[in-house]
């Protein structure tokens, strides 16, 4: 895992995360981690929490759990 990418927010990392809560209705835990994921360059974000299929810029929500 050490050679894994690290991601460190800054504020404005921290106040697009909270526009996203707001905007989306996600639980802030949630915009955190698509705030990572995109900060991270991810194209895929697996989340069984998150709509399956829900694009979000370059980023794509897929959940793992489903049928």
């Amino acid at each position: 895992m050490s050679r894994m990418p690290l991601v460190r927010f800054q504020p404005e990392d921290v106040m697009r995360a909270i526009e996203f809560h707001r905007l989306h209705g996600v639980s802030f835990w949630d915009a955190m981690i698509v705030q990572a994921a995109q900060m991270a360059g991810a194209e895929v974000l697996y989340s069984e929490d998150l709509q399956h299929n829900w694009r979000i810029g370059s980023l794509r929500v897929e959940n793992p759990f489903r049928a």
